[in-house]
């Protein structure tokens, strides 16, 4: 099994990629927010994979959707990921398995598949764009391929941290008889806003032409 590496490329446009939860990975800002339950969130990106970009289906014919004309089918599996603090900086480390099938077992063969791994700030803003190529090397006789691949994301732990005023009002004990004991901190706009501003998110997926984005969601 080898692992390819990825090639940097900036991307400048802004997206609504997709809006993910956070998971945690260390424990930083320790937020209680309803007084009593203790709820941790991490500094370190989420890492996930965005809907319909987990799969990729090659055809012999380029513009066929016939079952008869499926070439290769490939699939990002066992999804892991390790985020340390190094300076300044909050790095990403994720690792993630590619597996494949071809229709016919005839003959040895390469598949070069492209994947991408993207850093999103909020939500909806793409902050950098890596593009990286597998190969999947296929026997004489084999059906079936796989090969590892890594992506990494360094973000500043200042950019990722919320402001201190911020996790104030989230932290701020409440009595069951103040006015806002059964409001939720993060009900505030502002407060909102600020938790958003400082979500990250590593996502990787396999860079789809817009008719095999198309195919993948509604098939």
């Amino acid at each position: 099994m080898s692992v390819q590496s990825l090639k940097s490329v900036s991307v400048k446009s802004l997206a609504c990629l997709l809006a993910l939860p956070l998971t945690a990975c260390a424990t930083d800002n320790q937020f209680d927010e309803t007084g009593g339950v203790r709820v941790t969130r991490s500094a370190c990106p989420a890492v996930a994979i965005p809907a319909y970009t987990g799969d990729v289906t090659l055809f012999s014919i380029p513009q066929s959707r016939d079952a008869r004309a499926l070439d290769v089918s490939a699939t990002i599996t066992n999804l892991r990921s390790t985020c340390t603090e190094t300076g300044d900086q909050l790095v990403a480390n994720a690792t993630f398995e590619i597996q494949a099938r071809r229709a016919s077992a005839s003959g040895a063969r390469e598949v070069i598949l492209p994947y991408f791994a993207t850093v999103m700030r909020g939500g909806t803003r793409i902050m950098s764009k890596q593009i990286g190529r597998v190969a999947l090397r296929f026997e004489d006789g084999q059906l079936r391929a796989s090969t590892g691949a890594t992506a990494t994301a360094s973000i500043s732990r200042a950019a990722a941290t919320i402001p201190p005023e911020v996790e104030a009002k989230i932290n701020r004990k409440r009595k069951p008889t103040d006015p806002d004991a059964s409001i939720d901190p993060m009900a505030d706009p502002t407060v909102r806003a600020a938790v958003q501003e400082a979500s990250f998110e590593l996502l990787v997926g396999f860079q789809l032409t817009n008719d095999q984005l198309a195919y993948n969601a509604t098939r």
